[in-house]
């Protein structure tokens, strides 16, 4: 995918459009030694998202990170299922990220186990 981004300008200003999204604006400069494995998993989000995908996949995205910090990273892929009205599939062995989703789907073994509509908060 091209990105419709031309100028040195445009791609900084999405940039920081994006840091700000995943509310790390003030880390801007910083470097990925200088950032906590939550603004890094931040950083990670932020660049997913640079040429604004329909779809999102998270691939364990809390995984590494505590509690209070995993729980900020999926509001933020939450907010971008509903105010930026995209698709995003998360996989996780986190049972309580699990019951976070909209729709939660069991895979074992290779088969589908389950699935289910999670109620809306």
């Amino acid at each position: 995918m091209e990105s419709t981004i031309k100028s040195g300008k445009e791609r900084k200003e999405r940039a920081r459009e994006l840091l700000g999204l995943v509310e790390i604006a003030d880390r801007e400069k910083h470097k990925p030694a200088q950032m906590s494995g939550g603004e890094q998993q931040r950083v990670s989000i932020a660049r997913a998202l640079a040429n604004d995908p329909d779809l999102i996949l998270a691939d364990e995205p809390t995984g590494n990170l505590d509690s209070e910090t995993g729980e900020s990273i999926i509001e933020i892929l939450r907010k971008l299922t509903t105010d930026k009205k995209r698709t995003v599939i998360v996989v996780t062995h986190n049972n309580y990220i699990a019951e976070m989703a909209d729709r939660t789907i069991v895979i074992r073994d290779g088969k589908l186990e389950c699935q289910q509509e999670n109620p809306s908060e």
